[in-house]
């Protein structure tokens, strides 16, 4: 009986040739830099935004479209000063351009699936939350386990996080209280958290577990800005729940949400992970709505035509692993 891993070599092996056979019809001089370059512009929308996604030149992008619409024969995109769409050649050729770069990285993903974890490489992507207050211990974790793997983390918000999943660029994203959108499949629910309401020391409510909904109302609330799947799960928490609410003043960052709070300027709900170390030394307080539970979890998302790697398995076993070993002070289990 042949070994699953000789199959999967020999199919990977075929995959790859395939795309090479492809690239020569008509002794073509394609190449796969500029099928990359061309899916970049098209994403988007603009050679220079294109230029420092990928880390290069606007001059050097033209010229490989450039010569790339040479070889097709065809006008692969519009341009209208700094802005470019899509002709209808280049939105038909767009879609084989993606499945033969998909299988090239599929190829060489396979390849080092072969050697085991003896090396390899896994890009993460985080929103804010997890990214700075959950994600460092768990990559020192997953580092200490696999120290050949090289791992990058990608921190922002939850919006851009499912933007680059959805254009390929990430193995991973791990987000929180996320809705999948097209192209995307959720591997894993995560960790659990708990979006808990803090307040100064000094407020009124500053030795108090829990208070009534309706008092939320009077208080100014500090909120995230849009794009933020804090913001999201706390306002459908808080409609569902039929909580008026006011807010006063949006903020990009957990940490500027803190410091906000510890001055003065409002109240606001947070991930119990974000505010953990203040709670312990006494520099903010938390409490809860009475009756009303704002729970998420991290999800771990990617995009559902990227091969799962073994160092994107791994890391998912890892991440697991952290959830069952842990959970922070403050969550509960529902129905507690």
């Amino acid at each position: 009986m042949v070994p699953s891993c000789v199959l999967s070599y020999a199919r990977c092996c075929y995959r790859v040739q395939y795309v090479v056979w492809i690239l020569e019809i008509g002794k073509t001089r394609m190449t796969l830099r500029q099928l990359q370059v061309m899916l970049a512009v098209a994403r988007e929308r603009s050679f220079s935004r294109a230029a420092k996604k990928i880390h290069s030149s606007q001059p050097t992008l033209s010229e490989h479209v450039a010569e790339l619409e040479l070889e097709l024969g065809k006008k692969l995109f519009f341009r209208r000063g700094r802005e470019v769409t899509l002709t209808e050649a280049g939105r038909v050729f767009e879609q084989y351009a993606a499945s033969a770069v998909l299988a090239v990285e599929g190829g060489r993903q396979a390849l080092d699936d072969l050697d085991g974890m003896s090396h390899g490489s896994l890009m993460i992507g985080a929103s804010t939350t997890p990214g700075i207050y959950v994600m460092p211990r768990i990559i020192a974790d997953f580092r200490g386990r696999y120290p050949n793997v090289e791992l990058k983390l990608q921190i922002a918000n939850s919006r851009i996080i499912e933007d680059r999943v959805k254009a390929r660029e990430l193995d991973l994203g791990v987000v929180g209280g996320h809705a999948l959108g097209p192209g995307e499949e959720c591997l894993s629910a995560g960790l659990l958290d708990e979006l808990v309401l803090v307040v100064p020391l000094r407020h009124v409510w500053g030795k108090r577990k829990d208070i009534p909904p309706e008092a939320l109302a009077h208080e100014p609330l500090l909120m995230r800005e849009e794009g933020s799947a804090t913001r999201s799960v706390t306002e459908r928490a808080l409609q569902r729940a039929g909580v008026r609410f006011r807010s006063v003043m949006e903020l990009d960052h957990s940490e500027a949400i803190k410091q906000a709070v510890m001055a003065g300027l409002g109240v606001a709900f947070m991930s119990i992970y974000a505010v953990r170390d203040e709670i312990v030394t006494r520099r903010l307080h938390a409490l809860r709505l009475r009756g009303v539970r704002i729970e998420r979890h991290f999800h771990v998302i990617h995009h559902e035509a990227r091969r799962i790697t073994a160092s994107a398995r791994a890391f998912m076993e890892v991440l697991a692993q952290a959830g069952q070993r842990a959970r922070p002070k403050g969550a509960t289990r529902k129905g507690d």
